[in-house]
């Protein structure tokens, strides 16, 4: 059984706060913890099986022994032609290998051997090497931790200098870990125009596809792209999927929802197809024109490493943080620097944010862009009047560490910059691809709390031992079945799991910053780059003053390890 754990903290009427929460797995019992043999016809079983095993094998049996024969004195293998060792005849090397991380890998050498003291070298391919001695047939593991993502040739040798014979044999390694390439912001599919694919909307529950590799730069290997998706011309309710097609099916899962009239982004980190493509689903009945804007990809190829950070706001324009106070004008543009300050250091190449756009005198949009660079052509969050609402942005910096934003409206507005992360050749966390599955969605009948409580909070457990310890996780955040407005914070705990569980226990301060925004009656989505802290432990906060539902997607991890 895949093991969950989740705690509600609901505020009462009278102030006090109370734990409540549902726990699966082999937690002790207490009161208001579901029955053990309840288990089974509670948890759903998309949810159970969408659960990622994040783990790549390896194997080389040992036919493929390379047999060398060692000449009397040098100290160094030769291959005899047409000759073999007299001595230990059946001396062979079988070698698996496993990867549950980014950086790491494990192999296992079965020898098979006479009963005489071997020598074992594993040769890690990144000018590391590991030395054991061992006698007779049986297995031996090994464990290591890359510095940086890759491809390595893993070579493990085992000398017999008793007869005089040596075995070889090895593996070729590519990491799980892939690293960020900054992209100018440029636009891949505009199903308005014909930009990316053919010109026309996509129809009700259709999809449309985008040639991603090989595009506009992007190098044929990539692994993963960051784009900044956008469904306008819409009449009718639904949502969007953004998936790597192949022969996988649409997933359960959902990047962006949207009402009649709306025109609605949002950042996605999703993977590419084995052809180059991604696939883009329009999940309702009524056809709608896509957008797609790259800013960014991922390679098994050293580039630049993420960094994760608690949200620190960088921008207020309402207070004059980062630029002049004062709503930003209709058309205008304002740079700041990102590079340098608050803990970010200098010398990064991209930077993760959280942007929002609030008290816009008319509708519009909002466009991050590198410091100093033209204005681009695409948009990172749309904006009515009136309204709150934030979006994802991945987005280079300038050589001089600065972004800039541009106010598409012709009327002004507010903005909002938090930083959760950078990007930097210094940065040791590499992405993972775990497949997208959903984690929390307090609508299923095995969820028993209901709708997520105002003002209150739910703590989601995230690093497993299998996985691995994780600097960050990357999620899509959903809010529906809203009656109010309001907005959700996304922060690590500061406690641990038994404090977190306990009654009485210390309630962690309330963040200051905000994920998403949403209106009543809105289903509304953010992708949301989050650390699970020193505990392992994500704390979203329902910051209104209704109850609402929330969805949680989890679509890949960044490691060191």
């Amino acid at each position: 059984m895949v093991e969950r754990e989740r705690a509600v903290v609901e505020r009462l009427p009278d102030g006090t706060e109370h734990r409540t929460g549902i726990w699966y797995g082999s937690q002790p019992r207490r009161r208001d913890r579901l029955d053990q043999a309840q288990l089974p016809a509670l948890i759903s079983p998309s949810l159970a099986e969408a659960q990622p095993s994040a783990v790549r094998t390896y194997n080389s049996p040992a036919d493929r022994t390379v047999r060398t024969v060692l000449p009397a004195g040098s100290g160094r293998a030769v291959t005899v032609p047409g000759q073999s060792a007299a001595g230990n005849p059946d001396l062979a090397l079988d070698i698996s290998g496993s990867t549950r991380t980014a950086l790491g890998l494990e192999i296992t050498s079965e020898i098979t051997s006479a009963d005489v003291t071997l020598e074992v070298v594993v040769d890690w391919g990144d000018g590391t090497t590991d030395k054991s001695a061992t006698k007779g047939s049986g297995k031996l593991k090994n464990k290591h931790t890359y510095t940086e993502v890759g491809e390595y040739q893993v070579k493990v040798t085992v000398t017999d200098v008793v007869n005089g014979v040596q075995a070889v044999n090895g593996l070729t390694h590519l990491t799980q870990g892939t690293e960020f390439t900054p992209h100018a912001p440029t636009r891949l599919l505009d199903t308005r125009d014909g930009t990316g694919t053919k010109a026309g909307k996509v129809s009700g529950r259709g999809t449309t596809r985008v040639k991603v590799a090989g595009t506009a730069g992007i190098p044929a290997d990539v692994e993963a792209v960051a784009l900044n998706v956008t469904v306008t011309n819409t009449t009718g309710d639904g949502h969007v999927t953004v998936w790597e097609g192949d022969d996988f099916g649409i997933p359960e899962t959902s990047n962006l929802n949207y009402k009649a009239g709306q025109s609605v982004p949002n950042m996605v980190i999703v993977p590419v197809g084995s052809d180059g493509y991604v696939d883009l689903f329009n999940g309702g009945w009524q056809s709608v024109d896509l957008i797609a804007d790259i800013t960014g990809y991922f390679t098994h190829s050293p580039s630049s490493g993420y960094t994760t950070m608690n949200p620190t706001r960088f921008v207020d324009t309402r207070e004059g943080l980062g630029t002049v106070k004062g709503q930003l004008a209709g058309r205008g543009t304002f740079a700041t620097r990102i590079s340098g300050l608050n803990g970010v250091p200098q010398g990064i190449t991209a930077v993760a944010l959280n942007v929002t756009v609030t008290n816009p005198k008319e509708a519009g949009h909002l466009s991050v862009f590198p410091g100093g660079s033209a204005t681009p052509t695409a948009s990172n969050l749309n904006f009515t009047a009136g309204q709150t609402v934030a979006n994802s942005v991945i987005v280079p910096v300038s050589p001089d560490g600065k972004i800039s934003l541009f106010n598409g409206a012709w009327a002004p507005t507010d903005v909002v910059v938090d930083v959760v992360g950078y990007y930097s050749k210094d940065s040791k966390a590499a992405y993972v691809v775990t497949g997208s599955y959903r984690i929390i969605d307090t609508r299923e009948s095995w969820w028993r709390r209901g709708k997520l409580p105002a003002h209150s909070y739910l703590s989601q457990r995230f690093t497993s031992d299998d996985r691995g310890p994780a600097d960050a996780y990357v999620l899509n955040a959903t809010v529906t079945n809203t009656s109010d407005s309001g907005f959700l914070s996304v922060a690590p705990s500061p406690f641990p799991w038994l404090e977190n569980d306990q009654p009485g226990a210390p309630v962690p301060p309330r963040p200051g910053s905000s994920t998403l925004n949403w209106e009543a009656g809105h289903t509304t989505s953010n992708l949301v780059q989050a650390s699970d802290g020193d505990h392992g432990i994500i704390d979203f906060w329902n910051q209104g003053w209704k109850d609402a539902d929330l969805i949680i997607d989890v679509f890949g991890v960044y490691q060191t390890s």
